[in-house]
């Protein structure tokens, strides 16, 4: 067996591969990019969870490969949008009522917990973040939820969450074992992208209320619509702007702090600021599971 080439999310590329890819390219010369990595995917059997194809994935390890010199792509069909900004625009919506919502939790009567992935409520999810949360709108890519949060017809929260970042020591260190050991199941972690409260809704406990009800449910969304379960929450807290009381107060783990650097940053990078990392175990075997 040849010398590994490279490492891509999980998966070792070799001669073979480069091999394969070259004689594919070849023997289907008029498919796009994106038919390609649909036969490459079908062919290596590369599929999400869900059992769906890692059709963008295998995008990018081919990306990767072209511009390596490995093999050669054929040109882009069309001209590609910059995808930092076409993943920031949001739809336009109605002007949001944004009188201040005073009071207790009872006093806002029964919440309604809207899933809005694709769904009415989706751009003023969108538009919301973008406006009031502090890191703005980015659209997820890959596994995701979107939580719209109501009371009677105002929207008071937002809460998204999206797959697991693929590397952190914190976690290591909680699960008990190197990355490379659960890596196949990171799919069964779900990471908090966005948290916001509107800052009209100035109601106590209301953030670590809504916390606790996401963690009864987002495991059984999550196997509706992806066809498997969530066993353990994340998110980072940036120690600049919060101090984590909501999350502490709904029983979630702080399981430390961050060196400063990003999960993707390069050595070149600036340092970014300072994040606790905080963890919500959904089953007591989330470990056992993990590492099956």
């Amino acid at each position: 067996m040849s010398e590994v080439l490279l490492s891509f999310r999980g998966r070792e590329i070799r001669q073979e591969e480069v091999n394969f890819l070259r004689q594919l390219i070849a023997e289907n010369p008029g498919l796009s990019r994106r038919r390609l990595s649909v036969k490459v995917c079908q062919a290596w059997n590369w599929v999400q969870p869900n059992g769906q194809p890692r059709d963008m994935v295998c995008r990018s390890l081919m990306l990767v490969l072209h511009r390596a010199g490995h093999i050669e792509l054929p040109a882009p069909r069309r001209g590609v949008l910059n995808n930092a900004i076409a993943h920031r625009r949001v739809a336009e919506v109605e002007a949001v009522d944004e009188t201040p919502i005073e009071g207790s939790l009872v006093s806002l009567g029964a919440l309604e917990i809207r899933l809005v992935r694709r769904a009415e409520g989706e751009a003023l999810f969108g538009h919301l973040l973008k406006r009031h949360h502090y890191l703005g709108y980015s659209r997820p890519v890959g596994e995701h939820l979107k939580y719209l949060i109501l009371a009677g017809k105002r929207p008071i929260a937002c809460l998204g969450w999206s797959s697991a970042p693929l590397k952190l020591n914190l976690r290591d260190q909680f699960v008990g074992s190197p990355k490379e050991a659960y890596r196949h199941n990171l799919h069964l972690i779900a990471y908090n992208t966005r948290y916001l409260i509107m800052p009209w809704a100035r109601v106590p406990h209301l953030a670590s209320h809504l916390l606790a009800r996401i963690a009864r449910r987002i495991s059984a969304d999550w196997q509706e619509l992806y066809h498997h379960p969530v066993h353990l929450l994340e998110s980072f807290v940036d120690t600049e702007r919060f101090q984590g009381t909501s999350y502490r107060a709904a029983n979630w783990i702080c399981l430390g702090r961050s060196l400063g650097r990003g999960t993707k940053s390069k050595p070149s990078d600036p340092d970014t600021s300072i994040k606790e990392l905080w963890v919500y175990p959904l089953r007591s075997d989330f470990r056992q599971r993990l590492l099956a």
